[in-house]
Order: structure tokens, then sequence, then C-alpha cells
């Protein structure tokens, strides 16, 4: 009974419940404000694309400077001021959003409409706030103190790693039901209300269990404000025959150095707190580029570039080949349960093979379950036909003056639900098929094989995932982790961008196999940069297989070196 009191009581498990308590907010709050700004602006997605784009651009841009500013203060600091900052966003957003749907028509009258556009900028721009906030928070917790937490302990530091990613499994499958229900069955503003009160109640909470996780950790009051003398000779230490240091760390030694002279900061005044910004934004990708991890950081970033996985682009495709929303959730159950096996198949893997074994194991078996969804692109019922142009639906409405669909018509709530226009009421029946006559059933092996692919390969994603992320925790020298780990976040929002692209280049049925087949050439490429990081880092031991030292550090070159990768 006393230890499980103690385990209740203890740093580790009360760091579980904050995140636990922050992911379950942020993932009903996620998945509502799509829904009410599709609401808002007359069934129509744009306020919703306008918003996803703003997200992915601010964090893409402004992900060095976040993690520069998680660095430069201390960690209680930065982390209560990212949970204040983070939550009272999204209640003011809910409030404005209660306001709206309560006068809306009135607001439609006031200074002929441009009121309440205003909301709709106000409502975007704060939303937006509220995911930068929540960036700055995820790097703190998930980069930083749970390594400190961990201790010198890595098997402690992997157990925690999933642990957390098996709470982010469950949250991102359950939160969304549940505000789903509630808007449901009650009503948007009361969805607003509902996630309003939830942050409110959690803020406090959460704020209490920051609090004692701080006081049961006093190591997280030590924290390095600039890159140490000890620190630098071991980066270093096989360097000395090199024309020069790591540029990265060199320059930020210099920005931390310079702190300590405020006369020459006075003397350069206004210009240079203009340029500061735009000098840390390079400065952070410089010193992400000279990382030893660099390459390994690349191959998680390049799996962002795909279309298989469960968002709003697979899914709709999946409608359009006939398959009911009931299946889909089934399937995206199913997914969360082979992600959480990933997240298990990750720790016992680690034990056994070391860590960057590891992740060669999980690229390899993801690989080799995306075969399946490469396969299934020229399988029966594959509607590809590269002869169509990808262009064909948008010029036809552009063209012939055909309206774009809206959620209330009944051809457009696929896009509602999925993302995607419903394209399979006709618009790509072949031109000489008899209309009378009803429309043979579409044969769904080569649907099926997609999705088994696509959920298989979540064991080895996942498991590569915390690999990659362990491997930045252990090698990234303190004083950088948040802006290395700010830098990293910000490419994998430009490589999930660059998908956003793809989608919108190719957007037909027809089309998507070969969406699949350069998805699944993005993982080969992503998965080849980190075997060149783990065949530079082990050298011959690559394939030999051995329980590994506790204290292990995996072999790996000063950052200078990765200049020539």
């Amino acid at each position: 009974l006393g230890s499980v009191v103690a385990y209740f009581t203890s740093a580790k498990f009360l760091l579980y419940l904050g995140h636990a308590l922050s992911t379950w907010g942020d993932r009903m709050w996620h998945f509502a404000v799509s829904v009410f700004l599709v609401e808002l602006y007359g069934n129509s997605l744009l306020l919703t694309a306008v918003y996803g784009l703003v997200v992915a651009g601010s964090v893409l841009l402004l992900g060095a400077l976040i993690g520069d500013w998680v660095d430069k203060n201390s960690r209680l600091k930065v982390a209560q001021t990212s949970l204040i900052v983070q939550n009272s966003s999204v209640i003011l957003c809910g409030v404005i959003l209660m306001i709206i749907f309560l006068f809306k028509t009135q607001l439609l009258t006031l200074y002929h409409g441009w009121l309440l556009t205003l909301c709709y900028i106000l409502v975007i721009t704060i939303a937006n706030i509220a995911n930068l906030a929540s960036t700055a928070t995820a790097i703190t917790i998930q980069r930083d103190w749970i390594v400190v937490v961990a201790g010198e302990d890595r098997s402690k530091l992997a157990d925690m790693n999933a642990t957390i990613r098996r709470i982010d499994q469950l949250t991102n499958i359950l939160a969304p039901m549940a505000v789903g229900q509630i808007m449901t069955f009650g009503s948007p503003m009361i969805g607003c209300g509902f996630i309003s009160g939830w942050n409110l109640m959690s803020m406090c909470v959460e704020y209490l269990l920051l609090w004692k996780v701080y006081q049961k950790t006093p190591t997280l009051a030590r924290k390095a404000a600039k890159v140490e003398a000890s620190e630098l000779k071991q980066l270093n230490a096989k360097k000395e025959s090199d024309v020069k240091p790591a540029e990265g760390v060199q320059l930020i030694i210099e920005k931390d150095v310079s702190g300590f002279e405020p006369q020459q900061e006075k003397e350069v005044g206004c210009a240079a707190r203009i340029a500061e910004p735009f000098i840390t934004f390079r400065d952070g990708w410089v010193a992400y580029y000279n990382q030893p991890v660099f390459l390994a950081g690349m191959g998680l970033a390049f799996l962002y570039m795909t279309v298989l996985g469960f968002d709003c682009i697979t899914t709709g495709y999946a409608y359009t080949q006939g398959l009911s929303g009931s299946v889909l959730s089934l399937l995206m159950g199913a997914s969360a349960v082979t992600g959480i096996m990933g997240t298990v198949a990750f720790t016992w893997l680690r034990r056994k093979c070391g860590l960057i074994r590891t992740g060669l194991i999980s690229g390899v078996a993801q690989f080799a379950c995306l075969i399946l969804c490469a396969i299934s692109v020229f399988m029966p019922g594959s509607p590809m036909d590269l002869t169509v142009s990808p262009f064909a639906d948008i010029s036809a409405r552009l063209f012939e003056n055909e309206p774009l669909p809206t959620i209330a018509s009944p051809a457009s709530e696929m896009i509602f639900a999925t993302g995607m226009p419903n394209l399979s009421n006709g618009s790509i029946a072949p031109a000489d098929s008899d209309p009378e006559m009803s429309p043979e059933p579409v044969p769904l092996i080569s649907v099926s094989l997609l999705f088994a692919g696509v959920i298989a390969a979540r064991v080895g994603l996942w498991s590569f995932d915390l690999t990659v992320t362990q491997l930045l925790q252990e090698n990234v020298i303190e004083s950088e982790r948040g802006i290395i780990n700010g830098v990293q976040n910000s490419m994998n929002y430009l490589l999930d961008l660059l998908h956003f692209i793809m989608v919108i280049l190719a957007p037909n049925p027809e089309a998507f196999g070969l969406l699949v087949l350069i998805s699944v050439s993005f993982v080969a490429m992503g998965h080849i940069m980190y075997f060149r990081f783990a065949q530079k880092s082990l050298g011959k031991q690559l394939f030999v297989c051995h329980t590994p030292d506790p204290k292990e550090v995996p072999d790996s070159s000063p950052p200078g070196n990765t200049s020539t990768v």
C-alpha cells in the first residue's frame, strides 16, 4: 500500500496527470474550433482552411523563437506562463464564439458586417496564440522537464516517453468523441461553454500539479543559462584538428555572452532589437543543422509528408470508396491500439537492442507495412487513372459555372465529415455509363489493403517517433533543448504543409494512388536519412544486437562533423 501511495504522489505520476489534463483539453479544442468555424461561416470550409494555414505558418516561422524563449527563462516560469496563456486564450475564444452564436444576426447588420468579420479575425488570432502557447508547453514539458525528472536513468526516460505517447493516443480518440456528443445533443454554444469551463478548471489543477512536480524535483530549479565550458569541451573533444568549432554552438555562445554586456546593447539600441528575432531564427536553424542527431530529426520530419494517416484526406478518400462512417471509426480505434502497441514495442526493443537500433528496426517495420499501401494502388477497386486530369473537377466548376457544394447540400456532407468533396456521386463515373443502371459496388480489395498497411504501420511509426524523441532528449545539450525542439516542430509543420499542397495539386480520387506512392517514397527517404545517422553513429557495430549498458551514450560525432553528411 505504501508503494502505491508513493507512486501516486511521485513527480512522475503528477507529470502524467498534468499532461493528460492538458492533452484532453487541447484535443477537445482542436476538434471543436474547426467545427465552430464551419458552423459560423455559412457551412463553408474557408475559415477552417485559413485557421489551419495560420497555425501551420506561425509554428513554422516562430518555432525557433519559442524554443529560444524556453531556453532563456526558468523552467517554472516557462511552464506556468505558457499554461496560463494557452488556457486563457481558449477561454477567451470560447466566450467570443458564444457571443457570435447568440448575436450573429445583429452583428451582420452592424457596419455592413465588418464587425462580424473582425470577430472572425479575433477568434483565429487568439486561437493561434493558444496553439503557440501549447507548442511552448509541449517543448518545455515533453522535451525538458521529463528528462530532468527521469534523471540519469535512460530506461526510466524511455518508459516515461512511452507513457506520454499512450496518453496522447487515448486522448486523440476519446476527447473529440466526448465534445462531439455534447455538441450533437446540445448545441455549438453549449460546446463553447463546456470547453471554456473545462479549460478554466484544468488550468487551476495543472498549475498546482506543475508546482508540486517542481517542488518534488529540486534539479528543475537548476538550468543552464548558457553553454558551459565542460559541455563545450565534451562537444568539441574530437574537433581540435578542424578549422573552426561548431558554428551553431558558437553563435549561441556569443548571443549568451552578449547578454552580459549591457553597455554594448545600449549602443546598438533599436536596430538590435528589431534584428534579434531574425538572428535567433537563423541561429536556431544553424544549431539544428549542426546537431549530431540532425539526420534523425530530418528523418522524422519526412514522415509528415504523407497521406497515409487518419486525417481528413485519407478518410475522405475512404468515403469515396464506399466505407461507412462506422467502419472508419472502428479503423481509427484499431489504429489507436496499434499505436499503443508501438509504444510497448519501443520499450522492449530499446532494452534488447539499444536506442539507435530500435529506430532502424521500427523504420523497417513501418516501411514493410506501407508496401501493402503501395500494392493497393494496383489492385482491383483502385480508382487510379493518371489519364484523368487532377484539375478536371475544379475546372468544370470554374468554367461551367457550377456552384461549389456547401455543407448544407447532401453532396457536401462529405466535406464536413472528412474535409474532401464527395466525388463518388457521378463526377468520377465513366462517360459512357448508363445513368438508369445502378452502379456496381466498388471492390474493397484495394481500400482494404490500404488501411491494413496504414494501421499495421502505426506500430513502427510510433516506435520510431519515440526513438527520435529520446535521441533529441539525450544528445541535445540542456541550454539548446528549447530552440532545437522548436526548429524540429517547424520542420514537422513544413513537411505537413507540403503534403496538403500535394493534395491541393491532385485532389481527385483518381490521383490518390499517385499520392500514396509519393508518400511511401518520402517515408523511405526519411528512413534512409536515419540509416545514415545510425551508420555514422555505430559504424561496424550497427547490426550487432546486444543488451546496452545503461550509461552507454550513442556514439555520435561532434556537432561540427554533421556538416559533412
